[in-house]
């Protein structure tokens, strides 16, 4: 039995391996594009809406309409400080000059979030567990949860060039793919 868990702990780093290689195959025409666009572009002024997706918006506004909700759990989720964070990096592309450095760059904020949404459960588990009448692995397991869903769904609809508000580089101009599949007018 102990040979089948390193035997399946390499097959899974082999399977999230070409899983990554795939998603590079894929999301980078997207990177190419948003840097064949950039050019001597300047970047719009950062702006956040704290936890894309409706998020942040959603948890305010249940906040706004029931007192006791926001009494217990604040007025914004709160890990929203890795949100913004995220945001941060999404704004100029992680800092990235070339395309294949965008894609790194990206799967390292992205990993970042999953991260933090995570230690911030670690590092609260206890005072948030006699807050929330819960235990501490209890919290720690509802931020494992959470930051996974967040992770995926960042790695789903923050790609480049996607038209979308929280899309990776947001803070340049829009960019698309179809426009390197045009043929230039001859």
């Amino acid at each position: 039995m102990k040979a089948l868990k390193p035997a399946a702990l390499l097959a899974l780093m082999a399977a999230s391996a070409s899983a990554q290689d795939f998603m590079r195959t894929i999301e980078m025409p997207a990177h190419r594009a948003l840097f064949a666009q950039r050019g001597d572009v300047e970047l719009i002024p950062f702006e956040t809406d704290g936890c894309s997706g409706g998020l942040s918006t959603s948890w305010r506004f249940v906040a706004d309409t029931f007192p006791k909700f926001r009494a217990l759990y604040e007025a914004h989720p709160p890990w929203e400080y890795c949100c913004v964070t995220h945001d941060r990096a999404y704004h100029n592309a992680g800092g990235a000059s070339k395309a294949e450095a965008s894609f790194d760059a990206r799967l390292s904020a992205d990993e970042a979030l999953r991260a933090c949404v995570k230690q911030h459960g670690e590092d609260n588990a206890e005072d948030f567990a006699d807050r929330y009448d819960m235990t501490p692995d209890q919290i720690r397991t509802a931020h494992s949860v959470t930051a996974e869903a967040m992770y995926r769904a960042v790695r789903l609809g923050g790609g480049p060039c996607s038209g979308l508000p929280w899309r990776w580089g947001f803070g340049y101009p829009g960019c698309s793919v179809f426009k390197s599949l045009t043929p230039a007018p001859e």
